[in-house]
């Protein structure tokens, strides 16, 4: 803590998570030390009643002492140890100390075995831990002070000066440890929160590439894909199949402009779609192609369908930019559970290893779609044996 006003109570979630500990474990110890050396001093206290212990004054102090370590560990449990208690601590200890005359018989006063003595240690160790040390320190000279008059007036100078002495080493022992322990406390606090910083940071960086990333490749299987059909003729001017084309890019770019200036909401789970549908739609779309399909009922969530139809139409628009001519084989099927999309054509084929990394086609439109739905797509090519896109979803090994 950094002032006696800011009380120590159990963290939140949203409390460092090293000070938090330190809160907690600090409010906790303190609250059953107090407990436990109330109640065995309370037992101390009574065992021994001679003279000139007035038993009338000891039951009254042994009751005080003993409902304010109940009250203490209590309100230190459900709240956390503030100021109140600290003070509130030392001023029942200094009192009893300087009752001692009255309350502790002289046979049991050396040693610093008394149970006042046990009482005076609880109160300067709990200050340390539970104060700044602006606090804390004079709070244990004060006890100090209180247990060494006391001590000395029942005519005990030796213990007063032998437990006084303790007292001010657990004072000096337990503040200097509370403050090395609140230093690296904070040092690793601030290391943690750094570390959310950049992990944050890192996060929306990625977030804004992924959401780049997906824009780019909307744009190349859309208009970048039409206006390619276009300039090689497998569209031609004023036709049905452009305007079709033209009117879905239109609405994709729409999409992509509400998607910078709007957030979006999390998907929502539509249930299983056609896949074979979803297929049949897209072949639809391309009239130039001379395609041989078999597409068999087939059902998968909607994510999935989306991203098997899409990078079946990323790869349906390769063919349409390089071989328009060649024969084209989509199948559908499953195995082991899973979907299976393969799209063969008998152009002259290429060397994948060959494309540059700036082109969008496989890379993102195929492998990157399938993988964002956990699938995988496999591509199988060499010059002058066409082409085989291979889409699985699951994963299968």
């Amino acid at each position: 803590m950094s002032a006696l006003s800011a009380p120590t109570s159990s963290p939140s979630l949203l409390d460092p998570p090293a000070g938090g500990a330190f809160h907690l474990i600090f409010t906790t110890l303190p609250a059953l030390l107090r407990l436990t050396c109330g109640l065995f001093g309370a037992v101390t206290a009574l065992a021994v009643r001679t003279p000139p212990v007035r038993v009338s004054l000891l039951l009254a102090a042994v009751a005080a002492l003993t409902g304010w370590s109940v009250w203490y560990a209590v309100r230190a449990l459900r709240v956390g140890i503030g100021p109140g208690l600290v003070a509130g601590d030392v001023v029942c200890t200094v009192t009893a100390s300087l009752l001692a005359p009255l309350l502790v018989a002289p046979e049991v006063l050396p040693g610093e075995g008394s149970w006042l003595a046990v009482l005076a240690s609880t109160t300067v160790i709990n200050a340390q831990a539970t104060a700044p040390a602006r606090w804390s320190v004079p709070a244990g000279l004060l006890v100090t002070a209180g247990y060494a008059a006391g001590t000395s007036a029942a005519g005990n100078t030796a213990e007063a000066s032998a437990h006084a002495a303790t007292l001010l080493m657990q004072t000096a022992c337990a503040a200097m440890m509370t403050a090395v322990m609140r230093r690296w406390i904070g040092r690793a606090d601030a290391a943690f929160a750094d570390f959310q910083r950049l992990r944050r940071d890192a996060v929306l960086a990625r977030t804004a590439r992924e959401v780049e990333r997906r824009q780019n490749r909307d744009l190349h299987d859309t208009v970048l894909a039409t206006l390619t059909m276009v300039g090689l003729g497998a569209l031609p001017a004023g036709s049905a199949a452009l305007r079709d084309r033209a009117g879905a890019d239109l609405r994709t770019l729409v999409g992509l402009t509400h998607a910078r200036t709007a957030p979006r909401d999390e998907p929502v789970d539509a249930g299983p779609i056609d896949v074979d549908a979803g297929l049949r739609a897209l072949l639809a779309t391309h009239p130039q192609l001379r395609v041989t399909a078999t597409l068999p009922p087939c059902a998968a969530p909607a994510g999935v369908t989306v991203a098997l139809v899409d990078a079946t139409a990323a790869a349906l628009a390769n063919v349409v930019r390089h071989v328009p001519d060649a024969d084209v084989t989509v199948r559908l099927g499953r195995k082991h559970g899973g979907i299976v999309i393969e799209v063969i054509d008998d152009g002259p084929g290429f060397d994948p290893a060959t494309v540059p990394i700036h082109r969008y086609g496989v890379r993102e439109s195929i492998r990157g779609r399938m993988a964002e739905v956990g699938g995988r797509a496999v591509v199988t090519s060499a010059p002058g044996v066409g082409t085989r896109i291979r889409l699985e979803w699951p994963h299968v090994d």
